[in-house]
């Protein structure tokens, strides 16, 4: 059986991504702690797949990496790829973005998820993007989930992803729908 290394060490984003995970056929581990990769792409697809590369050259075994974050429209794509470093709390970050967003109706969002998995040798064996539109709303709404998750409201069920059962999450993400796309196309790692 063939490991997969996680290539994160963002706890709620690994906590996520186990249920998807548990439908690959392989055992996965995490990345060695300790083991620092400089984002330096220009998007989410880049990132992910740089950071896919050097955990699985690290390790020797194959790796998978997500890189994900929120892209508002009034803020030109902002968060963007800088999501986890807009401020250094989830309670700041979510206040910048808020405060950038002041009073403009404008408020259309969609959180991004690029995943990338890569061979033991860094070669990138499959890459997928997963979309998921919303809103920002005014004030956060909802104590589950991490990060941007109370401002992100998703329209068509009338609650944020801090509202959310983490099932229905799961099933709505954009994390899932790259997930989807990922593992309808699995046999290309076989």
């Amino acid at each position: 059986m063939r490991t997969l290394i996680v290539a994160s060490s963002n706890p709620g984003k690994v906590r996520e991504m186990e249920a998807y995970l548990s439908q690959f056929d392989w055992k996965w581990g995490l990345m060695p702690p300790g083991l620092e990769i400089e984002e330096t792409g220009t998007t989410f697809a880049e990132n992910a797949c740089l950071k896919a590369s050097v955990v699985a050259k690290a390790t020797g075994e194959w790796a998978i990496a997500d890189d994900s974050g929120l892209a508002v429209d009034a803020l030109d794509g902002a968060p963007g790829i800088y999501s986890a470093r807009y401020a250094a709390t989830d309670s700041e970050r979510i206040a910048r973005v808020l405060s950038e967003l002041g009073n403009t109706d404008r408020r259309s969002a969609q959180f991004v998820c690029a995943i990338a998995i890569a061979r033991p040798d860094g070669s990138i064996a499959l890459q997928t993007e997963g979309i998921c539109p919303g809103e920002i709303l005014r004030e956060p709404q909802g104590t589950e989930g991490f990060g941007y998750d109370p401002i992100f409201y998703v329209p068509e069920l009338q609650m944020t992803f801090a509202q959310m059962p983490a099932e229905v999450k799961h099933e709505i993400s954009h994390r899932a729908r790259a997930f989807a796309v990922l593992l309808s196309q699995q046999s290309v790692l076989d």
